[in-house]
């Protein structure tokens, strides 16, 4: 089980519970991630740490004072 962080920007887009796909975007040097219909974004991983999954279920999601984050799990 593998586990990622992903940045949201309004409240309310996803809930824990939620299965959603994930689009891979790719950088000159690196890859990100696009949560579900552009819910939410990942950091830039590494081409060697890419995620192989193509859905992942939200397991948290975190309010802080920078934003909101959401936790998600996918099965590698």
């Amino acid at each position: 089980m593998r586990e990622e962080v992903f940045k949201m920007e309004r409240e309310g887009l996803v809930k824990e519970g939620d299965v959603l796909p994930i689009t891979e975007g790719k950088l000159p040097t690196s890859y990100y991630y696009t949560l579900g219909r552009s819910y939410a974004m990942s950091a830039n991983f590494a081409p060697n740490n890419r995620i192989k999954s193509h859905e992942g279920k939200v397991i948290k999601v975190e309010t802080e004072e920078a934003g909101f984050y959401v936790t998600v799990a996918f099965d590698e």
